[in-house]
């Protein structure tokens, strides 16, 4: 190494030698055998770095900036660095910056103007040996969480290069050097330079008061900022800029390194073996062999190649090259965030882009934690719990620092129930105290996962869910309790974020893929209703109790069914509790009118439907939630179930007929949906909707062959092209055709304009979508607006004042908060049930009564006879017993079908009880017969009897 220029405090490292000034280069034997890899220069000290991660400093010390109370003459090494790895290193005037493997800054020496990077200035001040040593220790904390590949001393100020690209600067901010937009105030706390987000930096450099980045993109851009007084930042000026500025008259120059003295600068080209310099030139820096200064760059002549040479003063101008180097230790948190970062594509990071490789970020974590070295994955779990997820920030410095949240719980320790406690659930609530801003990025980053990705996060937190609360089950000390309340409110609302997510992003997964099925065998999920319902009526602050139905995402079908019989069961109560203290009241007060604690229905069945709509009519809105009992006038069937059963059957067959008009039925599908042009009284659009509200409340499933739109709307949702597709097929196929078509002749193809043709009673009739819409062809920039407004049109507007007559009476029985936990095709189901049929399990969920069992010879010719019938006879028979062809939506389980044995002999047909869903099997010997009776029996099954 070989060193000249001023050494009057030392700063050359030659040892006590009587020159103030080396004219010409002396070498300097202190790292005899030893490998320096870079130089710092400050206006009267040196730091050097050696290959082993070592920092030696000489110099001028009146400031601390050399970092120890040795020499200053000759180089010492700053021990207080021992225990680190160094990599690269600054010097600023006073001050010192030393960057090591981990991607840490630790600074020492003047910090009046917060180039120190820590909050309190008091902690920069030497005044004895151990606030020295204090000193250098102490990494710049809000950066930690970033890794770090290049720091710039300027004279007052500092940069910080992370590996993403982005640039970071604080201290002295006079001139605007900063790039903060701004100048004046200077400023302790690193901050990321806003203006310069999004473009990728490969090196950063910084002179007296000014300062460069240099882009990593092929143009090698640079951009400068802060003092130019004397043309230093190439603007061909001598004006300051407070925000980074590009130099255009390098623009066509691919820069690989740029270099600053006090008040010049040099920019390498080493692809035209090109060197430029500008700004101060009165003592030669410039190489042009003149003393003027330069305010645009201007080529210094010389055989130029590139090379890695230290860095130089005023009176030297060569290149200077920042080293940075790594190695990955988990117990440190830049250093795992960079670790599966996709190169190139991580110096793109955004608020869009995560930057970030998920598949490498799996296959190294399995990689590094191999299950036939468990003590490895032990030393990575403690460092995990006790230095990298304490030391999460709730406010990153930039974004870069929230990669850690997308890689980490693709560690295999993450899995592991063990680590649930200690790690996976303090994730979480390290997460959830993000800023809100934070949060945002994550969520964007999330919703561009692929589904397998997203949902095995989703899985995580879904099974940690589980094992909380199969923990909760076996029993949690009482004074536990309220930190097992916090782990599951954590993971919930975890699960919760990560749902708004899949959302907004329109389904990255199913929403069924949230559903925590274990649910109905962990907790008591009418408890956890009536709580979470007296939690709303009467707020108790942080009670310490967690209800589910607070995160109602979790619950699958059965479990929302079990919600909704809850709540039936709850209102029913308040409405007969109701009624029976208002015929308290009246028995002393003759004012008051006696009411039943029943709704009760008497009608004929030749007039079902009016003598219905008497009733209801009558009805005030409390009667719906009362108790539904049915009565045929002449029967002395006695409602248990069944009776209701029939008349939901028959009452629906009878508004549903043709002769109302009332819907239309569309053949391909066999569906119906509401007639425009029906005469019939809107009033009975509200008596369907009553009727279908009163079905699901009262746990009965009716005949409703609607779409699933109509249960989107009910829900509040819309209609999209898909629904179309379910109800008119022929129709939603030629609609996608329109939008799939890729020629340029769409219009001459499909000859389209902005109406819909009807045909109403034998007639034609052409209407409009939207305003003038024959007068509008559907061409390819609005074709999705004339699908959208067909789709609109099919469901909405044409139908608006029946359908609202339908939703006002359905939710007039069963409209609240528990409906709207369902999903549409869940809100089918609960209405007409579904045919997910399971004949085995409908065998198997069966009871017998008296001399009847299931090896029974009857039985067994029973359960042969019905196997072979067809799938049409099954569903006949379904109808026969139960009074629907469907099934519940919580399956064939839920039948509970029950066979009993009757007197008489085999001439008897089989009896249906349908209000307890009971047969009456007579004991037939012969597979013949009983095939013969029970199809005599299902072929006539409307009517009941007392039997």
């Amino acid at each position: 190494m070989l060193c000249w220029g001023n050494a009057s405090y030392g700063q050359l490292g030659l040892g006590g030698i009587d020159e103030e000034i080396v004219l010409e280069p002396r070498k300097c034997e202190y790292f005899h055998g030893k490998q320096v890899c870079d130089v710092g220069c400050g206006r009267r000290h040196t730091a050097f770095l050696l290959e082993d991660g070592t920092v030696y400093t000489c110099g001028c010390n009146d400031l601390g900036q050399l970092g120890h109370e040795k020499s200053r003459k000759k180089p010492e090494q700053v021990v207080a660095l021992d225990a680190q790895i160094i990599v690269a290193m600054s010097c600023g005037e006073s001050h010192t910056l030393a960057l090591n493997d981990k991607g840490q800054i630790f600074s020492w020496g003047l910090g009046s103007d917060g180039q120190l990077g820590l909050n309190n200035f008091e902690e920069c001040v030497r005044t004895n040996n151990d606030r020295l040593s204090v000193s250098v220790n102490r990494n710049i904390k809000s950066l930690s969480d970033v890794q770090i590949t290049q720091v710039a001393c300027g004279y007052w100020h500092s940069h910080a290069l992370s590996r993403g690209g982005q640039v970071f600067s604080w201290g002295q901010n006079r001139y605007g050097q900063l790039g903060l937009g701004k100048k004046g105030q200077s400023i302790s706390t690193p901050q990321i330079i806003k203006s310069l987000q999004g473009i990728p930096f490969a090196q950063i450099s910084a002179g007296g008061a000014h300062s460069f980045a240099l882009t990593l993109s092929g143009e090698g851009g640079v951009f400068t900022f802060g003092a130019g007084g004397y043309g230093q930042l190439g603007h061909n000026s001598t004006n300051h800029e407070i925000n980074p500025r590009k130099v255009f008259e390098l623009m066509g120059s691919v820069v690989t390194q740029i270099a600053c003295g006090r008040q010049h600068t040099l920019a390498f080209t080493p692809s035209s073996g090109k060197m430029d310099s500008f700004g101060l030139g009165g003592n030669g820096q410039l190489g042009t062999r003149s003393s003027c200064n330069r305010k645009s760059p201007a080529p210094v002549k010389g055989p130029w190649v590139a090379s890695n040479t230290p860095g130089g003063t005023d009176e030297q101008c060569c290149v200077k090259r920042i080293y940075a180097g790594g190695d990955q230790s988990f117990a440190n948190y830049c250093t795992a965030n960079v670790s599966f970062q996709d190169h190139p594509d991580h110096y793109s990071t955004s608020s869009k882009c995560s930057g970030v490789d998920m598949n490498m970020a799996r296959i190294l974590f399995h990689r590094v934690i191999q299950q036939d070295h468990p003590e490895i994955a032990q030393q990575i779990a403690a460092s995990l719990e006790k230095n990298l997820i304490p030391r999460l920030s709730s406010s990153p410095p930039d974004i870069e620092a929230l990669r850690l949240y997308l890689t980490l719980p693709e560690c295999p320790l993450f899995k592991d129930r063990n680590n649930y406690v200690t790690i996976v659930i303090p994730f979480a609530k390290s997460l959830l105290s993000l800023k809100e801003a934070a949060l945002r990025v994550l969520g964007n980053w999330w919703s561009t996962f692929e589904p397998p990705v997203f949902q095995l996060l989703v899985e995580l937190y879904k099974d940690v869910v589980v094992y909380l609360l199969q923990m909760h089950k076996v029993g949690i000390p009482s004074v536990e309790q309220r930190i097992f309340t916090c782990f599951l409110d954590t993971s919930l609302r975890f699960l919760e974020i990560l749902h708004t997510v899949n959302e907004r992003a329109g389904h990255i997964i199913q929403y069924d893929k949230f559903y925590i099925h274990e649910l109905d065998d962990l907790i008591d999920i009418r408890n956890d209703y009536v709580t979470w319902i007296q939690r709303q009526m009467y707020p108790m602050g942080h009670d310490g109790v967690v209800t589910l139905c607070r995160y109602p995402f979790v619950f699958d079908a059965q479990a929302k069914t079990t919600l909704l019989q809850t709540d039936a069961v709850i209102q029913m109560q308040m409405a007969v509790d109701q009624a029976q203290m208002q015929n308290f009241s009246s028995m002393f007060l003759p004012a008051v009118e006696s009411v039943n604690p029943c709704l009760i229905l008497i009608v004929r069945r030749e007039n079902i439907v009016g003598d219905t709509m008497e009733v209801l009519r009558k009805s005030k809105n409390v009667d719906y939630k009362k108790p539904l009992k049915v009565i045929f006038v002449g029967e002395e069937a006695v409602d248990a179930g069944g009776v209701r059963k029939e008349f939901f059957l028959l009452i629906m067959k009878e508004l549903l007929d043709p002769k109302y008009g009332m819907f239309r039925y569309y053949e391909e599908s066999m569906l119906i949906w509401f007639s425009n042009k029906t005469f019939e009284d809107i009033d009975l659009f509200n008596l369907i909707g009553v009727i279908c509200g009163l079905a699901i409340y009262n746990l009965t499933i009716v005949e409703l062959n609607f779409p699933v739109a109509l249960y989107k709307k009910l829900l509040k949702k819309k209609p999209t092209l898909d629904d179309l597709k379910e109800l008119m097929p022929d129709v939603g196929r030629s609609l996608q055709q329109l939008l799939d078509y890729t020629e340029d002749d769409l219009e001459e193809t499909f000859c389209l304009n902005f109406t819909i043709t009807e045909e109403n009673y034998g007639a034609t009739e052409v209407l409009e979508l939207v305003p003038n819409g024959e007068d509008i062809n559907v061409n390819k920039s609005n074709r999705q607006d004339f699908v959208n407004a067909y789709v609109d049109y099919v469901f909405n507007t044409s139908v608006a004042p029946l359908f609202e007559c339908f939703y006002a009476g359905f939710h007039k029985v069963c409209g609240g908060k528990v409906l709207e936990l369902f999903q549409p095709n869940e809100l089918q189901a609960m209405v007409i049930g579904n045919t997910n049929y399971d004949w085995t399990e409908l065998e198997k969920s069966t009871e017998y009564k008296g001399e009847y069992w299931a090896d029974h010879p009857t039985i067994r010719l029973f359960w042969e006879v019905f196997h072979s019938l067809p799938l049409e006879k099954k569903k006949q028979f379904l109808l026969f017993l139960t009074g629907s062809d469907r099934i519940p939506i919580l399956g064939m389980k839920c039948l509970k079908l029950v066979i009993q044995p009757t007197g008489g002999g085999e001439h008897y047909l089989p009896v249906a009880h349908t209000c307890f869903n009971l047969l009456d099997l007579p004991k037939y010997t012969t597979l013949e017969t009983l095939r013969e009776k029970l199809l005599q029996a299902i072929d006539h099954n409307q009517g009941f009897n007392l039997a």
